[in-house]
């Protein structure tokens, strides 16, 4: 069988809880009788395109997909026709897994369509559970379904596991190829870096179209053979109830951190939960500085965060138990993981002094293979076998990474200073009168650049001055730091993994 499941291999009876979305859970028994249902039914498919929405059936269907040896492109289901018509052209998958009842868009209506259906075994919670498996495809696929014997995807650590499709900021999405020992490398230096063990139970609320939220979010818990408890839609109630009912680890985006972090002034039963839980972690954005702060005062825990992208699955992380609580900082590199700082003429810094800005490469057994049929982009990427992620950081003196924004968005050149976007957007977060902020470059006929904040008031009706704002920046970080003009919004634009998006910010 495959090897990133060992707790599959055990007994087929096995009632320990593996998967819970909402009232509906799975035992290690009953995902492994799911999952080798359906392998033998898409066994031998070059491809084939998961409907990923928050669901038991999607964490089978990857699950199915990785058993049988066959790459598993995850869809969002939000993604528009436009784009979701490209990822299908592009990726060539040849059937679509979906639960019954979901109502797929027209450019997926030429695919085959093996429906995931659930059944119970003992500890088992499923709707319609009174029903067998049934794997009701309306196309030709592999084999029949055989009973309840796992099959055996081969050993091949370069053999494609997923395609996941990048956000498409400079032009249309690009499908990364996710091997086997990347999936399998990320997750084990994860279990080394935070004592990740199988009696762990993680609660998150994440995307699962996504690695942060699929990778890490349900193969890394039952790679560990610990569960894994999605709250469907996050609220900071279920991140109470699941916390404070036997879940031991929170994974969450900054938007989530920062909710959490106005509701624990009224919430006590948060509190609680939150200051009881192994491992609060932080991840796919910077974690406020302000957001940090109150979290830890509220419950005396700090939020660790990591650093990765789609890429290069998880690069750096601060490791459970290491040193004194520095908000801002996402670790060291995580085992058997390269990283270095570069500057513009890809010159290494050997500087650990936290202050240089570099753009931070990286290579080991995390790295993609390469971009699906874009032999060009992946040459690109790289810089001999040095990943360029396109992330600005310094590197402080015991090694440790923050990162200061994207090279293309967030790193701002004004009058002959290097800026990092992200080290402004924290100091204007600490001003009592900002709900958030981004801060971008634009054109300055006499600085090259000049800093832009983009601000939604604390209080609307009272918002704060922009001179006000320059002078906290100033008095803070330095005065070429400041922002030169200041622009006030009801709310700033996101994505679905909550990360601000700055092309969506112009004037």
């Amino acid at each position: 069988m495959s090897s990133l499941f060992p707790a599959l291999a055990a007994d087929p009876d096995d009632t320990r809880p593996a998967l819970r979305f909402g009232e509906r859970s799975l035992t290690y028994g009953g995902l492994r009788a799911a999952a080798a249902a359906l392998a033998p039914r898409i066994a031998g498919a070059a491809r084939v395109a998961v409907w990923a929405t928050p669901s038991a059936e999607t964490a089978v269907a990857v699950v199915a997909a990785l058993l049988a040896g066959v790459p598993a492109v995850p869809l969002n289901p939000r993604t528009g026709e436009r784009e979701l018509t490209h990822i299908l052209t592009d990726s060539e998958p040849d059937l679509v897994l979906a639960a019954p009842g979901d109502d797929l868009p027209a450019p997926l209506a030429r695919l085959p369509r093996v429906e995931v259906r659930l059944h119970a075994r003992a500890g088992d919670r499923t709707a319609g559970a009174e029903r067998p498996m049934d794997t009701t495809a309306t196309g030709p696929v592999g084999g029949a379904a055989a009973g309840g014997a796992l099959p055996d995807a081969g050993e091949d650590p370069e053999a494609p596991a997923l395609i996941v499709y990048t956000s498409g900021t400079t032009g249309p999405p690009k499908g990364a190829v996710l091997p086997r020992r990347a999936l399998a490398a990320s997750l084990d230096a994860l279990a080394d870096a935070w004592a990740w063990t199988a009696d762990d139970v993680l609660v998150h609320a994440l995307p699962l179209f996504h690695v942060h939220g699929l990778v890490l979010g349900v193969l890394g818990p039952l790679r560990r053979g610990g569960s894994v408890r999605h709250l469907g839609r996050f609220t900071a109630e279920g991140v109470a109830r699941e916390l404070a009912d036997g879940g031991t680890v929170l994974f969450g985006v900054p938007t989530m951190y920062h909710r959490l972090a106005e509701a624990i002034g009224t919430d006590e039963a948060l509190v609680k939960a939150l200051a009881a839980a192994r491992l609060l972690v932080s991840g796919s954005a910077a974690l406020p500085l302000p957001v940090h702060e109150r979290i830890t005062a509220a419950t005396g825990r700090r939020v660790v965060e990591r650093y990765g992208m789609t890429e290069t699955l998880m690069n750096t992380s601060v490791r459970v138990g290491e040193g004194p609580h520095r908000p801002g900082s996402v670790g060291t590199p995580l085992q058997d993981v390269a990283l270095r700082l570069v500057r513009d003429d890809g010159t290494p810094i050997t500087a650990y002094d936290g202050e240089t800005i570099g753009e931070v490469q990286v290579r080991g057994p995390n790295l993609f293979s390469g971009y699906l049929n874009r032999p060009d982009a992946t040459a690109a990427a790289f810089d001999g076998d040095w990943f360029r992620t396109g992330d600005m950081a310094v590197r402080d003196a015991d090694g440790s990474l923050r990162l200061v924004g994207r090279r293309a968005t967030d790193l701002i050149k004004s009058g002959g200073f290097k800026i990092g976007a992200g080290e402004v957007e924290n100091v204007l977060l600490a001003h009592p009168g900002v709900r958030e902020a981004a801060v971008t470059g634009e054109p300055d006929a006499d600085l090259g650049e000049r800093v832009v904040a983009w601000v939604v008031p604390a209080d609307p009706t009272a918002p704060p001055p922009p001179g006000d704002l320059a002078d906290h920046v100033a008095a803070q970080l330095a005065p070429h730091k400041r922002p030169r003009a200041v622009r006030y919004l009801e709310a700033l634009p996101r994505n679905d993994m909550g990360k601000v998006v700055k092309r969506a910010l112009h004037g």
